[in-house]
């Protein structure tokens, strides 16, 4: 198949572009290089495009038509939570003006296709430590909000015009697949520990009273090679003639705790470093994991990689 990529020269997209070639299939990139690196695609094609923009339908019907596109891999979004809380209407404008473009767009082009990056964020804060798709999502960001619109709008596309979608709910990527395709960002706990070792600061541990085995908030670490060949899974899954379910879960059903990967991280460096206990974060849930029995037994689907592994290739790929 012949798949577009939004997002494609991002840290996950550009993961989910290596393993899409690998598998056989050719991709072409959508992308506004905001954060993303081109260098990463290698040879794949890249529309310079922000989704979220006028002119953007126009263009994607121009890149659907001109590389004979057979299905879409929709990641690009705003996604830093506390910048959607400080500015909700700017992550309304980007997230949700790039879902109708792109969707307006398929649409004319009858493209048929669609796996949409989603969130574990649209179940705000759940009264369990393991959360099935079928909890009641209530998102407590704007980031979380636009995800959840976004998987409506699939879902109405669905019906209206027979778009086939599946809606993959991340947990906590992380990790590194290939030495050249680290995490340059330093938004989630695992390069945030690393930075802060880099620079001499202590890692902060946001609470050790929770509700807890160890007193520090557990979460479901997923490795961003699992992540990327959940993506090709789902492609196919569109292929099948009766699909249950459109929604899913990407994790591993494990939790880990702050203290665990922090420990992790001792263990896979092999040296010291300082750790700083500060007060609970307002909006964190204790623990939160997913629970993964319908991605496995619908699509076949298994995380193959554990916390050393994330750890580990972070490490590898963060020190090059």
């Amino acid at each position: 198949m012949k798949i577009l990529v939004t997002g494609g020269a991002g840290y996950i997209g550009s993961h989910v572009i290596r393993q899409l070639i690998a598998a056989g299939h050719e991709t072409v990139a959508v992308d506004d290089l905001t954060n993303g690196i081109q260098k990463r695609i290698g040879d794949t094609p890249l529309v310079k495009l922000d989704l979220a923009s006028p002119e953007a339908t126009d263009s994607l019907i121009k890149a659907f038509k001109e590389y004979s596109i057979d299905g879409v891999i929709h990641l690009a979004a705003r996604k830093a939570v506390g910048e959607s809380v400080e500015r909700p209407e700017y992550y309304y404008q980007q997230n949700i003006n790039s879902v109708t473009n792109l969707l307006l767009a398929m649409r004319e082009a009858k493209v048929m296709n669609m796996v949409f990056s989603s969130s574990a964020a649209t179940y705000g804060s759940p009264d369990v430590d393991q959360v099935n798709e079928d909890y009641l999502a209530r998102p407590i960001n704007p980031y979380g909000e636009t995800k959840l619109v976004g998987e409506w709008m699939m879902a109405d596309a669905a019906k209206a015009w027979g778009l086939k979608v599946v809606s993959l709910r991340y947990f906590n990527v992380a990790g590194a697949g290939f030495d050249d395709l680290a995490d340059t960002s330093i938004a989630n706990l695992i390069p945030i520990a690393f930075n802060a070792i880099k620079n001499n600061k202590p890692i902060q541990v946001f609470g050790t009273d929770w509700p807890t085995p160890d007193g520090s908030c557990v979460r479901d670490y997923i490795h961003v090679l699992d992540l990327a060949d959940a993506h090709i899974t789902a492609l196919d899954y569109l292929d099948q003639d009766v699909r249950e379910h459109s929604v899913f879960n990407v994790g591993t059903g494990k939790g880990s705790s702050v203290l665990a990967v922090i420990d992790t991280i001792h263990k896979v460096i092999g040296k010291d470093f300082d750790v700083d206990l500060v007060d609970r974060r307002a909006g964190d849930p204790a623990a939160l994991s997913a629970d993964v029995s319908r991605i496995e037994k619908a699509l076949g689907w298994k995380a193959k990689h554990d916390l050393t592994d994330i750890v580990s290739s972070h490490y590898r790929a963060s020190s090059n």
